[in-house]
């Protein structure tokens, strides 16, 4: 019982990754008109279960051993990890924080490590290391491809009406390389930690897991991506471009290293380097840093305390580090309380 309801977790997981990320990659081709509502989802299913299924095993390794040994895992431990997992991405949504799935991932297999002394620090310093270059790596990029945008050359090929159909079909591909990317990196999110119990061959953990992103962005990604696309409608074709390409580059990257990176957050980046260049450091506004901040912090954070109290409680039937615990998690909370309050980054860039 505890087996198939972990792998109902996990696939369910799996489906809201699709819906609430997935789906956003190809925001900026619909937004702009380009492709309509129903064939971008199309599009987008079918790129992001090719990357799960042709380039997901890295990071579906790093999630099921590379963190915590795969002893780790139990049944009832990789069933509590997920919960963790899909429970802070509920709270978060209900404070309306977007939150990193590889983050939470992430946070809550550590929490799991911490209770048995298992976590391969070295690893987990590594992957950290990523979750801050990443996001720089992006503002710095986003910012050298808009002043080459800006350049006389650049400014006298995108003036030419024959480059439109050009950017259309470029902007389209960009949206495609990003789905392909978060399905390398997302789908471990969802099935790394039944890999990890043994619940779920590595294989198959990439096969059902890409499927049902997937089919969470089919069934789930319609609001996402109709909320992306009239966000960005302010942002040219090749703006487009340079965000989409720069998040699915290094998310692909990443994903061949076997590290779980946030693509939010390193998008988010790039949208910033696109405003830097534009508006100068007039966007780069106190709330928007203090966001980032917050949310690569509360991400892993969350879920890890969650998990930590969850296995203490239910399989080591050990109260008293809940106490402690406790504290952590109204500190969470408040901070949880006072970014509801901040507004959107897109939204103060666009």
């Amino acid at each position: 019982m505890l087996l198939i309801l972990a792998i109902i977790i996990g696939l369910f997981f799996a489906m809201n990754i699709g819906g609430s990320g997935a789906a956003a990659s190809m925001g900026i081709a619909y937004g702009s008109g380009v492709v309509k509502k129903g064939i971008a989802l199309l599009l987008c299913s079918v790129a992001v279960f090719l990357g799960a299924w042709l380039g997901g095993g890295e990071v579906v390794k790093t999630i099921g051993s590379g963190i915590v040994p795969s002893h780790t895992f139990t049944v009832p431990i990789a069933l509590i990890v997920l919960a963790s997992a899909a429970l802070s991405l509920f709270l978060a949504n209900i404070f309306g924080i977007p939150l990193s799935t590889s983050e939470v991932a992430v946070g809550a297999v550590v929490g799991a490590g911490i209770v048995y002394q298992s976590v391969f620090v070295g690893s987990l310093l590594w992957i950290m290391l990523f979750w801050l270059l990443t996001p720089f790596a992006a503002f710095i990029i986003a910012i050298a491809a808009s002043y080459l945008l800006k350049s006389r050359l650049v400014q006298r090929l995108v003036s030419v009406r024959k480059t439109v159909p050009f950017l259309s079909l470029l902007v389209v591909f960009m949206g495609l390389f990003e789905a392909f990317s978060a399905g390398m990196n997302n789908v471990a999110n969802a099935v790394g930690p039944l890999v990890g119990a043994g619940i779920l061959t590595k294989d198959k953990g990439i096969l059902w897991g890409g499927l049902f992103v997937a089919l969470g962005v089919l069934l789930l990604g319609r609001r996402v991506l109709e909320t992306n696309g009239k966000k960005i409608t302010n942002l040219k074709l090749e703006e487009g471009c340079v965000i989409s390409g720069t998040g699915a580059s290094i998310v692909t990257v990443a994903s061949m290293f076997g590290i779980p990176v946030p693509l939010t957050q390193i998008t988010t980046s790039s949208i910033i380097g696109i405003g830097y260049a534009k508006h100068g450091k007039s966007v780069l506004k106190k709330d928007i840093v203090v966001q980032l901040l917050t949310v690569w912090l509360v991400s892993p954070v969350l879920s890890m305390v969650l998990s930590y109290i969850l296995i203490q409680m239910v399989i080591e039937h050990n109260f008293y580090p809940i106490i402690a615990m406790a504290g952590v998690l109204i500190s969470v909370f408040g901070i949880l309380s006072l970014m509801k309050r901040t507004k959107h980054p897109k939204q103060e860039l666009l």
